[in-house]
């Protein structure tokens, strides 16, 4: 094959400065040099250099007839004022979005968060933040920790509230601490501890317990390992509401993440668990790292941790 032709100088787009353009449209709006300088606040001079300096990068084409008074566009001006106009104004608007994402004041968020941050944390922050943010457009995702990390690394998310769930890369993410929960036993009104307050879960090592899960690994139910028993898990119940239910029929008990405490049913009661071990699990807003967050993102995370200090969670 041959070689390509070269192009030509005419087929190459002209490099223009957006100030020889603003020069050049105040010109054509007014008709005059002179006034265009005022309205600027340049000098008259300063003008004519930014339009003669776009005639020669537009071919040395003259855009302006100069008259006994004023001036007067020329075919080629004519032609370039709508162009001029659409370049101009896509930088204002440009620039009005950026404001407005600094200001919170538009833009996305795209959040996702697990199920018992669902039940009082993200309800409470996302009151806030809609109050004072209301044009920002949300959307949200519910998904177990290592789902919204997953999504999160993909570029899906821009924030995920996760907990520090056995097995999830936490340390591939910038993470914000919001709260350490502390966690309760769920018992029917009926059972003979109800009234006891805090219990070591050691004394229910002979119930039948209910989990989202039939093994204690990498569940809330590794504190009772931590006290030295496997729990025997009786039914497999996944979501918070249905757990209850089994819990007020008598068919088990189960434990409960400060996070889902808020919500209980009245012939359910949440027992406090003494446990010397570390806390059942840490809850942050996690944004990826090296990837900057959105304003959007930071507002967020602070009306997280303003719902966090009011949820009992210590």
């Amino acid at each position: 094959m041959g070689a390509m032709p070269k192009a030509h100088q005419s087929d190459r787009e002209p490099e223009l400065s957006t100030v020889w353009l603003r020069a050049f449209l105040e010109v054509a709006r007014h008709g005059s040099f002179t006034v265009a300088a005022r309205g600027l606040g340049w000098t008259q001079s300063a003008v004519s250099r930014q339009v003669a300096a776009l005639e020669a990068a537009l071919g040395g084409g003259p855009l302006f007839d100069r008259l006994p008074r004023g001036v007067r566009l020329t075919e080629a001006g004519r032609v370039l004022v709508p162009y001029a106009e659409t370049v101009t104004e896509a930088l204002h608007g440009a620039g009005r979005e950026l404001a407005a994402l600094r200001e919170v004041a538009g833009g996305r968020l795209r959040f996702g968060a697990f199920p018992t941050a669902d039940a009082a944390l993200v309800p409470h922050a996302l009151a806030a933040f809609r109050a004072r943010h209301p044009r920002v457009r949300l959307s949200r995702e519910e998904g177990l920790t290592p789902r919204l990390l997953e999504r999160l690394a993909a570029g899906h998310l821009d924030l995920a509230v996760v907990s520090t769930t056995p097995g999830a890369p936490l340390e591939s993410y910038d993470l914000h601490h919001l709260l350490d929960e502390s966690l309760y036993v769920a018992v029917p009104a009926s059972h003979p501890l109800a009234r006891s307050g805090p219990v070591r879960l050691g004394r229910l090592a002979d119930a039948d317990w209910i989990s989202g899960s039939p093994r204690p690994e990498g569940t809330l139910l590794d504190a009772a390992v931590r006290q030295g028993f496997r729990p025997r898990v009786a039914h497999v119940v996944g979501e918070w509401t249905a757990k209850q239910g089994y819990v007020a029929a008598g068919l088990g008990v189960a434990l409960v993440p400060a996070l889902a405490a808020e919500s209980v049913r009245p012939d359910v009661v949440l027992l406090p668990v003494l446990d010397e071990g570390a806390p059942a699990r840490a809850v942050y807003a996690a944004t990826a790292r090296g990837r900057t967050p959105a304003p959007a993102a930071e507002a967020f995370v602070a009306a997280l941790r303003e719902a966090a200090g009011k949820i009992p969670a210590q």
